[in-house]
């Protein structure tokens, strides 16, 4: 197919064993020319993240002056991973040089936790034979922490453009000040989609621990199908949603090169995975929707007022309120007397909800409020429901069967989404009736 840019999670990482089976993925194949890593994960439930423990080394500097004990932490799982590798590399030196490092850089958590990357990169190229290139000579950040995305082309060109085999470490770069600076958590993703921009590459295969995206959370629908392809667009609406098996923002590197991503699984790599494609390419036609996510803990403020639709600046008034208090609006559904703003009831802490409410009555001065609590939304999503009628139809009478009582209806403009909401304690059921309704019949 071309050259391929290939990124490999936490769980691919976390030990010896699974060193060995990145290795046989990426020699399998002479086109996985350039390697991006995470940090090792979870070895099993009870281990923690290697990230996790940098942030703690970073906290222990802040408030003791020195990571030492909880680096030994760290210290211990490279220096085993090596040993099982049986490498010759002096991996005690180097981290020798990185508790040294984090010791001194007390400004930001960043550096600290962008180590694992770092670490596990080193390791992995003397284990390939491949060139270690560090991710801070390659991604740009500006002076407000965005990526500069024309800048890090360009060294991303000048730095690879002769190489042929390479390992980078994921999920930071460097600020304008020259300081480490991360992308947020899974933002290995990212770093594998900037990359594979700048090298050119035809294939973006971002490799975990499962084959694909599931139609919905294989945790309430254990035996749910991996979906065949999606489109970038529909990859968007359900990682908003909660699905969270490739970063929210990885796509949009590419959107310009319409590059597909594959997600395989290191632990089957005989999958295919799902392919996520432009969107205007196309999926299946035969398929009515693509998958179903969700997410619990939401709050909806429920406004009514006559004439609502005659005055002017209404819902700017009414957002405005909500934006003094630092919220992000989810969903805005409205009728022609009635508007309701929907926010995760996290960010209604400390008496926040109660101002909101009070300030909305000042300002507005409407016949009625009222706050909805407890509320899970669910997306079933999908370029098909455009081309089908009948889907809104059928989703509301497995519901209606089921007796689950909805409480909200949103739908895109787009038609490719359709969004309600129900008590948190009818959540699971929810997802279960729409999988069954549109995947068991």
């Amino acid at each position: 197919m071309g050259l391929k840019v290939c990124k490999f999670g936490g769980t691919s990482m976390a030990n010896a064993e699974n060193f060995g089976k990145v290795k046989d993925i990426i020699l399998s194949n002479p086109e996985r020319k350039f390697v991006v890593v995470s940090a090792p994960g979870k070895r099993d439930k009870t281990d923690i993240k290697i990230t996790d423990m940098l942030y703690k080394c970073y906290d222990d500097v802040v408030k003791k002056g020195s990571c030492h004990d909880t680096f030994k932490l760290i210290r211990d799982r490279f220096t085993g991973i090596v040993k099982d590798l049986n490498l010759d590399m002096d991996i005690e030196a180097v981290l020798d040089e990185t508790e040294k490092a984090i010791d001194s850089e007390v400004s930001s958590p960043d550096f600290a936790a962008s180590r694992g990357e770092y670490l596990s990169a080193r390791i992995m190229a003397n284990y390939l034979g491949f060139e270690f290139v560090d991710a801070a000579e390659l991604i740009r950040f500006d002076s407000r922490g965005n990526l500069n995305a024309i800048y890090t082309d360009d060294k991303i060109k000048a730095k690879l453009e002769d190489k042929e085999y390479v390992v980078i470490p994921g999920f930071y770069g460097k600020n304008s000040a020259g300081k480490i600076k991360t992308f947020s958590r899974g933002g290995s993703d990212i770093t594998g989609s900037i990359i594979a921009k700048g090298v050119g590459a035809e294939l973006y295969e971002n490799w975990t621990d499962v084959s694909g995206f599931s139609v919905c959370d294989p945790r309430i629908i254990p035996d749910a199908k991996i979906i065949d392809s999606l489109t970038y667009t529909e990859l968007r609406e359900l990682s908003y949603m909660g699905a969270s098996v490739l970063h929210a923002e990885a796509i949009f590197p590419l959107i310009s090169t319409k590059m597909p991503i594959n997600i395989r699984n290191t632990f089957r790599p005989q999958d295919k995975g799902t392919m996520i494609v432009p969107t205007g390419c196309g999926t299946s036609a035969d398929k009515v929707i693509t998958g179903i996510a969700g997410k619990k803990n939401f709050s909806v403020i429920y406004i009514e007022k006559s004439l609502m639709n005659n005055e002017v600046g209404f819902v700017r008034k009414v957002l405005s309120v909500i934006e003094h208090h630092g919220i992000c609006v989810e969903h805005l559904p409205s009728g022609i007397d009635t508007l309701s703003v929907v926010v995760s009831s996290e960010e209604l802490k400390d008496g926040v909800l109660t101002d909101i409410v009070n300030e909305i009555r000042e300002t507005v001065a409407p016949d009625y409020v009222h706050v909805l609590e407890n509320v899970a939304l669910i997306a079933t999503v999908g370029h098909g429901m455009a081309r089908r009628s009948g889907t809104a139809a059928r989703i509301f009478k497995a519901l209606a069967d089921a007796n689950i009582n909805i409480k909200l209806i949103d739908q895109g403009s787009s038609e490719q989404n359709i969004i309600i909401g129900v008590a948190n304690t009818d959540y699971e059921k929810c997802i279960d009736c729409i999988y069954t309704e549109f995947f068991r019949k």
